[in-house]
This record gives structure tokens, C-alpha cells and sequence, in this order.
């Protein structure tokens, strides 16, 4: 069984103060068990400041975590928040660790970092948690895949940090107080209760029918759509233009279905390189079917009630719910960015510990055999963990 501990604190330049009120709503003395680990989420600031630092040196356990735009913890939600999360167990167990730097090549730093945390168990973890910096040269997909092929297929769940800035030169990792900019933290968790995964991206009724077949790629490039260069595909729809601006990647994103029988994920237009190819937020396959969505705010607002609704009738006996949501459905809320934090936690309303924040990039199973785990990266979609 794991007993969770949430803690925040708005405190951003006091350290003692912020150190104090994370260990009163924390008490280590009266409540941690024999295997400990923090889960953390903080504005950018609360690393500049030395706080982060300052906390994690205050606990006794190793926390790992990412830096984002804004979250929401227990009764708590705010952009100007640091909260963490503590699992804390006598017979589940947890080892964490970071990489060293993941460039120039991720997946060989990745399972090489793998196989030497995971060697210190003989059996295989029942969930891994990942947190990743934002890197524009690397696809989500890298990650997942390496981690999928490392463990042989252990559940990944996880997010790519995310900060307020044009430039993104302050989407960190955390790891026991030090931050990072290309490297990633994990969390192996050992226990036997086994993890539960839901997502929310867009309703079916916002997914226009007509789609069109990827018949060029290069892992996160798109080239061609039926034929044509993707430029091209979007002018015919009209939609060139918008499919350049900041604002098409939280209104219109990519639905990608692999004709494999595992649910569509959500892609993101990043960007176009100078032969005019879409740059996405994650891998678009050769051979996929590709339909453009609609998103709009009544519909993340649904979606979200909908997988928190579903994640708390079929989540009996959970000892805590971990939640991400793409910074893409903060923007598609315009002057209500809150309102999809504020609906979990109406929701949840001391019903369950959690911690949820925005992310730059999800990283949650489709589906689960006793095989393995179709692990994903995902966009412009709400991700659940439930332990």
C-alpha cells in the first residue's frame, strides 16, 4: 500500500518560510515509511529563487519533477505554486535517478541509464515515471520508444517540462534540487497494486471525417499528405495560414490514427522547416490517417469532467491520481487558463491526493496486455495515472 503526502507553497523568495511549510504539511517524523519519493512541480521562479534547492536538501528522499506554467495540488491552484507530491510506502518500494546529458543520442542515454537503475531490482518495475526538459531537436516518441525497449514494455507515464517564455530556455528538470535543461529524471515504482491510465483529448463530433493518408514522414516531420506537400494539403482546406500560427496549435490539432488498432493521438504543428514540411509535436508515421480537429473550450472542459469521472468510478482503493494537461487546452481556455485545473480539483475535492500540471508533451499508455504497454506520446491532451 502507498500512503501520499501533497504539500505546496507559495513562497518564492522566503526559503525558510517556503522550507517550513512544506514540512508541517509533509511531518516527517509522524508519517513517512520505509521507501520514500517526491514527485515536484514548480513555477521557473521557484528554482532561481533557491527554494527548490532549499526543500528538496530539507527531505530526506530523492524528488524529481518539472518546471510549468501552472498547477493545482489538492485544494490548491495557482501559476505561482510549487507543490510536491510524497509517496511513501513499507512494502512498495521506489528508485530514482537522472541521465546525464540526452544529447547528442537520447535512446543510448536513456537505456543505458535503464538498465543500470533497473539492475538494482530482479523484478521488472510496475510503472515508470518519467519528467524530460523541453528539446526542440528531439521527438517525444525518442523518449517513449527508448524507455518501451529498454524495460520491455513497463507502463510510461510522464511530461516534458513547460515554461512561460517564446524562447522555452526555462523548461527544466528537477532532480533532488538541481535543475536541467537536457537531461531526464525517472521514478521506478515497485509495488503490487497495478496503475491505472485514462486521457482526454477531443470529442469525436470535433474531428472533421474527412482525413488523408501520410504518404511521407521522417519521425516528427511531415511531408506529404495524400500525394502533396502538407502545405498544399492545408491551403486546399484553407487553412494555410492558420496552420503557421501560435494559435492553430491549441485549436487545430493533428489526430493520427496508425491503422493499428491503438486510439488516435493528438499531434501539434510546431513549426515548417524551409522546404515547407511540418515540423510536429510528436512521430507521424507513413501510412497513417491524419483528421483535423476542432478544439474549442466547452469541449476540453467535457473532456477533462469526462476521464476525471471515469478515472474516479473505476479508481476504487487509489491512494493518489498524478495529472498532466497539454499547455495546448490552457490556451484554448483564452481568459479562463485555469478552468480545467479548477474543474479537477472541484472534482476530486479531497476525494483523492493529487497533483496535476501543464505540460509541454505527455507521455501515457493506450492500452495494456500482459505482454506489454503501448506506450505514447501525446498533445493537446489531459493524462492520468492512478496508483
Amino acid at each position: 500500500m502507498i500512503k501520499t503526502l501533497v504539500a505546496h507553497t507559495r513562497e518564492i523568495d522566503n526559503l525558510e518560510m517556503a522550507v517550513k511549510e512544506i514540512l508541517e504539511q509533509v511531518d516527517p517524523q509522524n508519517n513517512f515509511c520505509t521507501n520514500t519519493v517526491g514527485i515536484i512541480n514548480c513555477h521557473c521562479e521557484f528554482v532561481y529563487s533557491g527554494a527548490v534547492e532549499a526543500i528538496c536538501k530539507a527531505l530526506p528522499f530523492d524528488i524529481v519533477g518539472i518546471v510549468t506554467t501552472a498547477q493545482a495540488a489538492n485544494e490548491e491552484s495557482d501559476i505561482f505554486l510549487l507543490s510536491i507530491m510524497v509517496l511513501t510506502s513499507d512494502d512498495a518500494s521506489f528508485i530514482a535517478t537522472t541521465t546525464s546529458s540526452l544529447l547528442p543520442s537520447p535512446s543510448a542515454v536513456i537505456e543505458e541509464a535503464y538498465r543500470k537503475i533497473s539492475s538494482q531490482k530482479a523484478e521488472k518495475p510496475t510503472l515508470i515515471l518519467t519528467f524530460l526538459p523541453f528539446l526542440l531537436s528531439v521527438s517525444g516518441d525518442e523518449y517513449v520508444e527508448a524507455l518501451t525497449n529498454a524495460s520491455g514494455g513497463v507502463p510510461c507515464f510522464g511530461a516534458i517540462s513547460m515554461d512561460e517564455s517564446d524562447a522555452l530556455e526555462t523548461c527544466f528538470l528537477i532532480y533532488n534540487g538541481e535543475h536541467h535543461a537536457d537531461r531526464m529524471g525517472m521514478i521506478l515504482i515497485y509495488t503490487d497494486r497495478e496503475p491505472q491510465f485514462f486521457t482526454a483529448t477531443i470529442s469525436p463530433d470535433k474531428i472533421l471525417k474527412r482525413s488523408a493518408l501520410v504518404t511521407k514522414s521522417e519521425k516528427n516531420i511531415l511531408k506529404e499528405l495524400n500525394g502533396n506537400l502538407v502545405l498544399d494539403y492545408f491551403t486546399g482546406l484553407g487553412l494555410a495560414d492558420a496552420s503557421k500560427t501560435r494559435y492553430a496549435t491549441a485549436s487545430l490539432p493533428l489526430m493520427v490514427n496508425y491503422n493499428d488498432g491503438t486510439p488516435p493521438v493528438s499531434r501539434v504543428i510546431t513549426g515548417y522547416t524551409p522546404d515547407q514540411h511540418a515540423v510536429c509535436g510528436g512521430m507521424v508515421l507513413e501510412g497513417s490517417a491524419i483528421s483535423l480537429g476542432v478544439f474549442e473550450k466547452d469541449d476540453v472542459i467535457l473532456t477533462t469532467g469526462e476521464a476525471v469521472d471515469k478515472a474516479l468510478a473505476e479508481a476504487d482503493g487509489a491512494s493518489c491520481m498524478l495529472l498532466y494537461t497539454c499547455v495546448a487546452r490552457c490556451m484554448s481556455l483564452g481568459g479562463e487558463s485555469m478552468a480545467e485545473l479548477d474543474l479537477v480539483k472541484s472534482k476530486l475535492n479531497g476525494r483523492v491526493p493529487f497533483l496535476m500540471a501543464s505540460s509541454g508533451g505527455e507521455i501515457c499508455p493506450t492500452q495494456i496486455t500482459n505482454a506489454k504497454a503501448v506506450n505514447r506520446f501525446h498533445n493537446n491532451t489531459l493524462i492520468i495515472c492512478v496508483l
